[in-house]
């Protein structure tokens, strides 16, 4: 791995690499973006009356777990023995890949038969009711710490071993790096962006996208978990 090309088909070389790195770092994103904590705890947050002063650290805190946790996995990714030959394939990176693949459908399994045990109508933890005496420094912390859950850093190890796989070098993970951080803070940073412009009109809307997500968000990331994990394990094979 961490090829460099010289010559000229270098930047044709670098687009391609560029190209396929996203691809897999999409499906990835995707399932980030997805998950019904964060989007609840925004919503939350937008609700209370100190949203003026805790949404935008929040949402920092949540981008910089994002890019720190993306970051550290590609860096745990190098000690992965691969081949010392271009074309072999990486059977250590793909033997990994299906582990962390398999590992995102068994979350995603446990956490749907966790909520099936609970009533229909769900309530909000004790925790995210704290977000109306949340100050900034708290909800950057808590934003960040959201990463750090164990379907967070499942996806964030796959990230990482995608970057370390497919990018091979800073300078091809950059842009990759950027479009994957951007998709999966999209749900996060939508409805902060769109209620600080238009705060009145969004109200109602937070209210009905919160008693939705709150019936039906965690059934629908346990699902999106187990398909991201197919496609995680699908990647993996493509390697051996």
């Amino acid at each position: 791995m961490l090829h460099f090309q010289v010559g000229p088909g270098t930047d044709r070389g670098l687009g391609r690499a560029v190209v396929s790195t996203i691809g897999h770092l999409l499906i990835i994103a995707a399932a980030v973006a997805i998950s019904s904590v964060p989007i609840v705890m925004t919503i939350l947050i937008l609700l209370s009356p100190n949203r003026t002063r805790s949404a935008v650290p929040f949402l920092i805190g949540w981008v910089a777990g994002i890019v720190l946790t993306v970051s550290i996995a590609a860096l745990f990714a190098t000690v992965i023995p691969t081949s010392r030959f271009e074309r072999q394939p990486d059977t250590a990176v793909g033997i990994v890949e299906i582990v962390l693949g398999v590992a995102a459908m068994v979350l995603g399994v446990i956490s749907w038969f966790r909520r099936r045990g609970r009533s229909v109508v769900a309530t909000t933890p004790k925790w995210m009711r704290a977000e109306a005496k949340m100050g900034p420094w708290s909800a950057l912390g808590l934003g960040f710490v959201l990463n750090l859950r164990p379907k967070g850093i499942v996806l964030a190890l796959a990230a990482g071993l995608t970057l370390y796989a497919d990018a091979g070098s800073v300078r091809v993970a950059i842009v990759p790096v950027v479009i994957y951080t951007a998709v999966a803070a999209s749900t996060v940073a939508l409805p902060i962006i769109v209620t600080a412009a238009s705060p009145r009109r969004m109200q109602p809307r937070l209210v009905a996208a919160h008693q939705w997500i709150e019936t039906n968000g965690g059934l629908i990331t346990s699902a999106i978990l187990v398909v991201i994990g197919l496609l995680i394990v699908g990647m993996g094979i493509s390697r051996l």
